[in-house]
């Protein structure tokens, strides 16, 4: 067979260019063109769109269409890819078909959205990005990989690095946030955590999604128009995408939206000459599912034969589900309207990551049962789940220190999320298990122990919404709903004889994800009517949230003691958040997105621009608000802890700087509280004129700190002129002399502020 013939030189070279390693870089570069050149010179026409193909297998479903009879395709060299493919076994069989039936024996990828987790899974993404723990981020991500490797998979559809502002888009779940900066970092490490240092077996193949401004959809509405400025474009959406394209990601997948009136899948200015060409990127572009297909629908082209030509002219190299390739290039080519050496160039750089992933050198690499074994679901997999999970919680509110709770008396736990394992892992978990879940109850009962009475009621449905029911459960929610007058008197009979109540209230996980859009994003009336009930009680209650998207919390805030946010945390939820709730970890979360008071705020972001007419309160002619205030009532880098820490003012090393020079900032924190804990110090900067109005604020650093109580520590940042750059008014990015603030703060709104001045 075609693998067999290869040198181990060859071998070698496969191996080590995996992750785009950089030593030998030029001569492992040459063996990789010369194998890949002979290869495509020995391909027909249709062998190459073949490899330019992708569908889904039948192990699972994603989209509206399953491709029938795609063994048969695979048999006949007319698809390069598979996704929604797994276990070893599996693949093997799929793979054998590709390497002993086609002509020339290619291997083909398989793909599949591992997107926080695998098996094992970990808090959504948006969760974890408000542990601001780069390491554990990428820890995650590499847990993730070995066991998405041992299970016969090269490849997955993740990070999402859309910056994201506007919470009614379900999606908000699967990226890190509203800042540009830290998105951009987080998109690094999880980049690194999938791909590692080299492509061994036991890592995987990453893919920057979606390229580009999926997240400005408007309305915050799934698959939605969007419609953004150029300098919108340059300085908020693009810099996580360029962030991976430095971090050596494999793969790209585009966007549903347009650019500019142009679908991402068919925008040549944004595929072709930004992403290939401006950044140099090597790895091969995917589309998202059926996206070639519904370009149709956009209106920019007339039927799918001219949408694929005008796909492949951009830069695309993979088609998703849609067969539009299979069906039209060979058509586009003969009529000349796409060229072979476009087609040529696309092929190239999908053998190329087959190459990198030693494929052809073992196309059975990742088809390994006994590492399967070991592998997925390992202890300390799940004792890593537990301590993310924990790192990921955010205290929004803990009044008269209602928590941590005692590991004494009697503790009511009331809520449709409190005795739930389906909802515990989230959206888009993938190969995750429900079953095998921790709920809060079994977590609550095992960190307590037996010096705690703990009772539960489910108290209410997670909605009482039909539509709504019928809806998550078509989809696998597994929602049952009972009678709402009969779990209400219940919990207020558990409620009555408790201590403390701890309610356990959100979404249902598939209330937040792809296609679950909400224009109203407060928790279901079905919950909100029992929390009102509850509230009477007179009790001290403590709100533990699940969802994966920022709440409207202005009645919770204002009325409950205690609010901890836990997102969806994954397979050790439960274990997680009673840790937490007991004391035997104390919450560092800090948010990664602002939590407006009203859906009517949206989009509300803490590096807003200031206006000419800035809101006054004696002012009636300002920009503000009747009934609410402008600020959000959690902000961005919001998060308390069990202990309390004091900031000295920031110290400058200097006053003024150029732009060759380093400008050094200190401050003294200080854990003046009761417990021992960590402290996300945060850093951001504001250019106070420019020749473009810059924002009030915007991160540039910060540093996770562990502080014993009463314990000080000086803080140290440095700031260069890269920290200061920004696309100035001829969309030239440098920077500009004039006056500076620094900002140091536990979260963009409470910060202490100095000045300084970058000379020409």
């Amino acid at each position: 067979m075609y693998y067999r013939k290869i040198s181990c030189a060859v071998v070698a070279a496969a191996i080590t260019m995996s992750g785009f390693a950089q030593p030998k870089k030029a001569a492992l570069q040459s063996k990789m063109d010369q194998f890949v050149s002979n290869l495509i010179g020995k391909m027909t026409l249709d062998e190459k769109i073949g490899q330019l193909t992708q569908y889904t297998s039948d192990m699972a479903l994603t989209g509206p269409s399953i491709r029938a009879g795609y063994k048969d395709d695979i048999q006949k060299g007319n698809v390069g890819s598979i996704f929604n493919a797994y276990t070893p076994a599996y693949t093997r069989q799929l793979q054998e078909m590709a390497v002993k039936n086609t002509r020339l024996h290619i291997p083909l990828i398989f793909g599949y959205d591992v997107i926080h987790g695998h098996k094992t899974i970990f808090p959504i993404p948006l969760g974890e990005s408000s542990s601001w723990d780069l390491a554990a981020m990428e820890k995650s991500a590499h847990i993730a990989a070995a066991e998405a490797s041992a299970d016969g998979l090269h490849w997955t559809f993740a990070p999402m690095v859309d910056i994201a502002r506007d919470p009614r888009w379900g999606r908000v779940a699967e990226g890190a946030g509203e800042d540009v900066w830290l998105g951009s970092q987080i998109a690094k490490a999880r980049v690194k955590g999938f791909q590692g240092t080299s492509f061994d077996g036991t890592t995987v193949m990453a893919c920057t999604k979606h390229y580009a401004g999926y997240g400005f959809v408007q309305g915050g509405r799934d698959y939605n128009v969007v419609d953004v400025s150029n300098r919108t474009l340059w300085e908020t959406i693009l810099p996580p995408f360029k962030a991976t394209v430095d971090a050596g990601v494999g793969s790209f997948m585009t966007s549903f939206n347009e650019i500019a009136g142009v679908p991402s899948t068919a925008n040549k200015w944004l595929v072709d000459d930004v992403l290939k060409k401006q950044w140099n990127y090597k790895g091969f572009v995917v589309t998202d599912y059926t996206a070639i297909n519904e370009m149709v629908n956009h209106g920019n082209v007339a039927n799918e034969k001219e949408a694929g030509e005008a796909a492949i002219n951009a830069g695309i190299d993979m088609d998703m589900q849609g067969a539009v390739f299979v069906k039209y290039l060979k058509q586009s080519v003969n009529e000349g309207k796409v060229k072979v050496q476009t087609i040529n160039d696309a092929v190239r750089r999908v053998l190329e990551a087959k190459y990198k992933l030693g494929l052809f050198a073992d196309p059975y690499k990742y088809c390994n049962e006994e590492r399967a074994k070991t592998e997925i679901m390992s202890a300390a997999n799940l004792n890593d789940a537990r301590d993310i999970a924990r790192k990921s919680f955010v205290l929004l509110k803990n009044y008269q220190q209602v928590l941590p709770l005692k590991k004494s008396g009697s503790i009511a736990l009331i809520g449709p999320l409190g005795d739930d394992k389906r909802d515990m892992i989230g959206n888009w978990s993938g190969a995750g298990d429900w079953h095998k879940a921790v709920g809060l109850l079994e977590g609550m009962k095992a960190v307590a122990g037996p010096g705690v009475e703990i009772n539960y009621a489910k108290g209410a449905n997670i909605s009482d919404n039909k539509s709504i029911v019928d809806q998550m459960n078509s989809q696998g929610g597994e929602l049952v709903t009972d009678d709402p007058d009969a779990l209400l008197k219940q919990a207020m009979d558990v409620a009555r004889k408790a201590d403390v109540i701890v309610m356990a209230v959100g979404e249902s996980q598939g209330m937040t994800g792809e296609a679950t859009s909400r224009s109203d994003i407060s928790i279901p009336e079905s919950q909100q009517r029992l929390m009102r009930e509850i509230y009477t009680l007179g009790k001290p209650v403590v709100l533990v949230l699940m969802n994966g998207r920022p709440l409207t919390l202005t009645w919770e805030d204002a009325h409950f003691p205690a609010i901890l946010e836990t997102w969806f945390a994954g397979t050790e939820a439960g274990n997680a958040i009673a840790d937490v709730l007991f004391g035997n970890y104390n919450p560092a979360g800090k948010l990664t997105i602002s939590f407006p008071r009203s859906v009517g705020q949206i989009p509300v972001y803490y590096d807003m621009k200031k206006t000419g007419r800035p809101a006054d309160p004696n002012n009636k002619y300002s920009s503000k608000y009747l009934d609410i205030a402008n600020d959000p009532l959690y902000p961005f880098g919001y998060g308390l802890s069990y202990t309390t820490f004091t900031y000295t003012q920031p110290v400058l090393d200097k006053k003024t700087i150029k732009a060759t020079d380093k400008l050094n900032v200190s401050v003294t924190v200080t854990n003046n509280g009761n417990y021992d804990g960590e402290e996300v110090v945060q850093l951001y900067i504001r250019d106070v004129v420019g020749s473009v109005t810059r924002p009030m604020k915007q991160l540039r650093n910060f540093q996770k700190v562990f502080l014993h109580k009463g314990e000080s520590k000086e803080i140290k940042f440095t700031l260069t002129n890269d920290d200061l750059k920004f696309y100035d008014a001829n969309m030239k990015y440098t920077s500009e002399p004039g006056d500076f603030k620094v900002f140091i703060g536990t979260n963009s709104r409470d910060t202490q502020e100095a000045d300084f001045k970058l000379a020409l």
